[in-house]
């Protein structure tokens, strides 16, 4: 592909307000709430896709698992700090899903995590099972 043809990933932005109970004493987001955040990013690109992931669910029977998670903070929210999650499809194939994540501050931009998780697709047994048609149709469209 050339660089005129390329194709620029698919980012999704999610705005969230630090609330008071998302801080510890110190004033400082706990590091857990990040992986909340990782979610609404997620749940919120699989929506931008025109997919819905409650649907997924109980219609077709299958659910995406994490499997693993990656968090690296660089510089710490605070309480009533405006949030951008900004998330992206890394891969999708078979029944692996992986996303990316950057959080940054909103006023300035300062980056504060970034991250990765990975999901296996499962069914309502909890066993593997491959991603649906209509969704590996749509992530593979937005992958790179």
């Amino acid at each position: 592909m050339s660089k005129a043809t390329e194709r620029k990933p698919t980012i999704v932005e999610s705005r969230v307000r630090v609330r008071y109970a998302e801080t510890d004493q110190m004033g400082v987001v706990y590091h857990a709430n990040y992986l909340v955040w990782f979610e609404v990013g997620r749940v919120e690109f699989i929506r931008s896709l025109g997919l819905n992931y409650k649907a997924m669910e109980r219609e077709d029977g299958v659910g995406i698992a994490v499997a693993d998670v990656s968090a690296r903070y660089k510089s710490p929210a605070r309480y009533d700090d405006e949030l951008v999650i900004q998330t992206r499809l890394l891969a999708a194939r078979g029944a692996v899903v992986k996303f990316g994540y950057r959080i940054v501050r909103a006023a300035d931009s300062a980056l504060l995590c970034e991250g990765e998780t990975m999901h296996v697709v499962v069914g309502k047994d909890m066993k593997k099972a491959r991603l649906p048609e209509k969704y590996a149709k749509r992530f593979a469209d937005v992958l790179i």
